[in-house]
């Protein structure tokens, strides 16, 4: 992302239609009691932690997110690099593209490591997101990174022994699989 981003919101309507989401609501019963729930039918996804071993640092990238401006003014998020599934391919071969898409390191599938599957945003959308692992270096490293078309994502390097005091300096918009990430990080590699 070089240079300043200037944010100007133009209008906020009603989604009509959407490629990414569909709003619906669920009436059901629970225990004989007539309900209904709000939800969002939302694809799954891919997230991946990068660890950079010649830079000692994690690999995330840093984007706008409107919802958040909506709350912050700023709207940029630290995220790990992720990806939702909406082509016909393995989850670990998205996995694969998003890191190259994003971050512009070519990981081979070996390297890729799949750690767990959770659900996310639970109250409106419940998307499953598949966590992956992968250390990379420099010989990696086929391009810049940023995303495609217009995404303008920006790469960041987030030193290793920085990593716990940046998860809870709440200042930094940050989403809850990369908090959960760094925690399995440092659970399973900092004894």
């Amino acid at each position: 992302m070089n240079g300043i981003n200037k944010i100007e919101i133009l209008k906020i309507e009603e989604c009509v239609f959407s490629e990414y989401i569909k709003p619906k609501s669920m009436f059901y019963r629970q225990n004989s009691i007539e309900k209904r729930w709000d939800i969002v039918d939302t694809h799954d996804s891919v997230a991946i932690l990068l660890y950079h071993k010649e830079l000692d640092s994690f690999v995330f990238v840093k984007q706008f997110r409107p919802s958040i401006y909506l709350k912050n003014n700023d709207g940029f998020t630290y995220e790990l690099c992720a990806g939702i599934v909406d082509k016909d391919k393995s989850l670990i071969e998205i996995a694969q593209e998003e890191v190259l898409e994003e971050t512009g390191y070519a990981v081979s599938l070996d390297r890729l490591q799949k750690v767990t599957s959770f659900y996310t945003a639970v109250g409106f959308a419940g998307g499953l997101q598949t966590f992956y692992f992968a250390t990379i270096d420099e010989s990696m490293r086929v391009g810049e990174g940023g995303g495609i078309e217009n995404e303008n994502i920006e790469v960041i390097y987030l030193k290793r022994e920085e990593a716990l005091p940046f998860m809870f300096d709440g200042t930094h918009a940050t989403t809850s699989g990369l908090m959960f990430a760094l925690m399995w990080y440092f659970k399973n590699f900092e004894k």
